[in-house]
């Protein structure tokens, strides 16, 4: 069977395979911590379990419309409105099954053979592949960890063609953590609105701050920026709902009715149940995200103040998301029993097999010189793995 050759040009998910195979390994009955895992382990407040009850018990269990319920779109809208002072109608507003799913409707809607799409590295695993699944070309702009991954406005004006038809922005970051200040924004909008690009403001950690920090949306810059912004975002990291899969899009009505018609032909509707818990969750304050980020900032600063601790690798603190990034190089050139350690795909497959820590290489983001790991975790857990690493690279000869 000869398969498409958009097929061929991805590969899956790195942090779902190794999460699968983590979860694998402790339903045999190894002892694994889990660091790979891009969710939140707190539980679902109850107020949003609720009303996905109350809604089963209504039986609100049918189709709805394809972009999503007038009630959860409005709520979508004043939830902009309110925070980031945004107005778009619901005729702007797309719900999706999850922000991974918006951004590939984006995708699908926007990108054509030809197109080129500036993407700051390290990046989201998914953008390249999004990209590359709709026939266009990502260019990879690196940012450098000395100076917290800024996006500086030169390097991005070095990236532009003639084909660049957008830039993706990515604040907070997974997996680095940087936050974007309005400088570094206003600098981004700037060659955005020279060269007639669209922004793709993937602003899905918008919550997850730390250090009194607080979120700017590009699009907020102004009505020129935000008429040219798509804003994605969801509830599974603010409101620890990853499995209910709810994502939305806003921005130019032209692009969001597309997008929503490509959804109207692929996968319909996003889950009724869902689409009323996401409802609770928007409507029911920032309590719960406030009391997550608490502890989250607790586990961040155990997770780093312990990796800082190996020789041989060094982190920053991560300013937003939940996860820490360190710079392993130090470790490169040293040997384990099934060979040398070249690249952090090495060292990633050393720790599972000989320190059972399930961690993500950095190259599937862009960096070979990292790991990827979450604290989104117990604190117990976060002792006990990185002690299990530090011993495991105490091994290595």
């Amino acid at each position: 069977m000869k398969l498409a050759t958009r097929a061929g040009r991805i590969v899956p998910s790195p942090t779902l395979s190794i999460t699968a195979t983590a979860k694998a390994m402790i339903a045999q009955g190894l002892d694994v911590i889990d660091f790979a895992s891009g969710e939140p382990d707190f539980d679902t407040p109850e107020p949003v379990k609720a009303a996905a009850e109350a809604a089963i018990r209504a039986g609100f269990t049918k189709y709805t419309a394809s972009s999503g319920i007038d009630e959860l779109r409005l709520a979508i809208a004043e939830k902009l409105q309110a925070e980031q002072g945004l107005r778009y109608d619901k005729s702007q507003v797309l719900v999706s099954c999850g922000a991974k799913h918006s951004l590939y409707n984006l995708a699908e809607a926007l990108l054509e053979a030809g197109d080129e799409v500036v993407i700051p590295s390290p990046f989201w695993v998914s953008y390249q592949d999004q990209v590359l699944l709709n026939d266009a070309t990502p260019v990879l702009l690196p940012t450098h960890e000395a100076d917290g991954y800024a996006v500086h406005q030169q390097a991005l004006e070095e990236r532009l063609t003639p084909r660049t038809k957008a830039i993706i922005v990515n604040s907070p970051c997974n997996p680095t953590g940087a936050t974007y200040d309005r400088a570094i924004l206003e600098g981004i909008a700037e060659v955005a609105l020279r060269h007639d690009l669209v922004i793709i403001s993937d602003e899905i950690y918008e919550k997850i701050l730390y250090d009194g920090a607080r979120h700017i949306s590009i699009a907020s810059l102004g009505p020129d920026v935000a008429a040219r912004t798509v804003v994605v975002n969801g509830v599974s990291k603010a409101y620890a709902m990853t499995g209910w899969r709810i994502g939305y899009a806003a921005g130019p009505k032209e692009l969001i009715t597309a997008m929503a018609n490509i959804q109207s032909q692929s996968t319909s509707n996003p889950c009724s149940i869902s689409q009323k818990a996401a409802v609770a969750a928007l409507r029911g304050g920032d309590a719960f995200p406030r009391h997550m980020v608490v502890e989250f900032d607790r586990r961040r600063r155990l997770m780093v103040e312990r990796l800082n601790k190996i020789p041989g690798v060094t982190c920053r603190m991560p300013a937003g998301a939940f996860y820490a990034f360190p710079n392993v190089a130090g470790v490169f050139g040293k040997r384990a029993a099934q060979g040398p350690i070249t690249a952090a795909a090495d060292l990633a497959d050393y720790l599972l097999k000989e320190a059972l820590v399930a961690v993500v290489p950095g190259e599937p983001f862009g960096s070979a010189a990292h790991l990827r790991l979450t604290y989104a975790t117990s604190a117990e857990a976060i002792v006990r793995g990185v002690d299990r690493m530090q011993a495991a690279l105490e091994k290595l000869a």
